[in-house]
């Protein structure tokens, strides 16, 4: 095997053996809790500060130092539950998880374990070209996060920043529903737009606000589930993928040679595309998991419960059957728009009173290939839903055909000018007067006898006529009025 996995290979080690392996996937997604403070502390969460600069006394775990519980880290855990379809338990128990790490300065990390804030739940997955799969929720439970370990300063010690220390986590598990690494992906992203929906969790993952516990395993179908490995932290959804992929590929080789798989905890390696052993892994019993003496049960009223459900936004299932319902769009169609919060609101702006099928396909199409090719998001897009609204009227009433459009599209990427000035400006209106269009039509006839003896034998040539003239008239020539005055003039029928 090379020291990179390539595409083909993964393809090969996982797909090769499909008709006797089976693989198998749950997830713990630790998503941070969108919160100005910490689950346990006052201390500030925002990214990117000074290190060891946000952290109070309790984050330390100075002697006497007693956590207090942050009542909207609370409501986010609920909101999220809620946004999952999941049981919110009224009464759930912090616990403390006993393991030893630098960055753990309490030599314990406060955690749910046998009662957590929210139960059961599912979230349906969507796919363009096979059937929707629902993925079980096990649990959700609030905990906090340990600090950082910072091994690159210094070639003699390791550096600690307890910034993140005590910043409000939720862990997110699934049951083992997931069969592969395209579904595995997909899920990620499904939640990932969940939680931005409800404002409970940005999902950065290249800060860390959001990364995934992979546990992948492999078994014959119908055999009992195989051994897992976990691999810790992955925090790209691409590199979930990649992860997933080279572990099912290994295990398999392993078995195939008549091997076992020893259940450990594994790292992924984005740089060669392996997964690589970091340690045995541990039981629940080996943390030491005992009630938090200094927290007592948290209850939560079903008033509480309530209130909370009355401050969900419209999800995005549902904002896709309304879209579907309202707009009559395809169910692809809206799938895309609704992904991202911002997109669906930007569609529904651009929408009002417009060809519902002209905005999607500038919205799904130009725009959206436009700024990932400047690298940019909806939110920071120079096209506004203003301006976009603005072309799409001028498509409309003729005033731009779709090449001139796109023309247009383009400068106003550079200049984030409106479509009308830079039409006005420089003169792209399109020539829908049929008497201008027929001087440049009697034109391009005259100058090609050769090709009308020809096109009158093969109509099908018209295109090239259609082209000749568009050039003539730098695209401006309205193609249907072109169309029309070749056609008469020809006796084409």
């Amino acid at each position: 095997m090379s020291e990179i996995i390539t595409t083909n290979e993964v393809r090969h080690l996982v797909q090769g053996g499909i008709d006797s392996w089976e693989i198998i996937i749950g997830l713990e997604i630790h998503a941070q809790v969108v919160s100005n403070s910490k689950l346990f502390s006052g201390s500030s969460t925002s990214f990117g500060s000074n290190p060891m600069s946000q952290v109070s006394l309790v984050d330390a775990a100075m002697p006497g130092m007693l956590p207090v519980i942050n009542e909207e880290c609370v409501r986010q855990a609920v909101k999220t539950g809620l946004g999952l379809q999941a049981k919110i338990n009224n009464t759930s128990v912090f616990d403390r998880k006993n393991y030893f790490y630098p960055d753990l300065p309490q030599g314990y990390q406060i955690s749910q374990f046998k009662y957590p804030i929210v139960g059961e739940g599912e979230v349906a997955v969507d796919f363009k070209d096979k059937e929707s799969i629902v993925v079980n929720i096990e649990r959700l439970h609030l905990e906090q996060d340990a600090g950082k370990s910072i091994h690159d300063l210094s070639q003699d010690y390791s550096y600690i920043d307890l910034n993140r220390s005590g910043v409000a986590l939720m862990e997110i598990v699934t049951k083992p529903d997931l069969r592969s690494a395209e579904e595995a992906k997909a899920f990620v992203t499904k939640l990932r737009t969940i939680l931005r929906y409800l404002g409970t969790c940005d999902g950065n993952m290249e800060q860390g606000s959001l990364r995934a516990d992979v546990n992948v395993s492999v078994r014959k179908p119908g055999d009992a589930l195989g051994i897992r490995c976990e691999i810790k932290n992955v925090n790209s959804i691409r590199f979930i993928g990649q992860a997933i992929d080279y572990e099912a590929g290994r295990q398999i080789d392993i078995l195939e040679e008549g091997g076992i798989i020893n259940q450990e905890t594994r790292l992924f390696d984005s740089a060669t595309g392996k997964t690589r052993a970091m340690r045995s892994k541990e039981e629940a019993h080996d943390y030491r998991y005992f009630p938090d003496p200094d927290l007592l049960p948290l209850y939560l009223s079903d008033d509480f419960i309530k209130q909370v459900a009355i401050e969900l936004p419209e999800l995005p299932d549902q904002k896709k059957a309304r879209f579907i319902n309202d707009y009559g769009l395809t169910s692809y169609d809206a799938s895309i728009l609704v992904a991202d919060r911002v997109s669906s609101e930007f569609f529904e702006g651009v929408a009002k009173g417009r060809d519902i099928k002209l905005v999607v396909n500038w919205i799904t199409g130009e725009l959206f290939a436009s700024l990932n090719r400047l690298s940019l998001d909806i939110a920071n897009s120079p096209i506004t839903i203003e301006s976009l609204g603005q072309l799409i009227d001028l498509i409309s009433d003729k005033t731009l055909s779709g090449r001139l459009a796109k023309d247009v599209f383009e400068i106003m990427l550079d200049t984030k000018e409106m479509p009308k000035k830079i039409v006005e400006e420089k003169g792209l209106s399109q020539i829908t007067d049929m008497a201008s269009i027929e001087v440049v039509v009697d034109k391009v006839i005259l100058e090609n006898p050769d090709k009308v003896a020809e096109l009158l034998e093969k109509p099908k040539l018209i295109g090239w006529f259609v082209g000749q003239i568009m050039k003539e008239t730098a695209g401006k020539a309205n193609p249907a009025n072109v169309n029309k005055i070749l056609r008469d003039k020809l006796k084409l029928g």
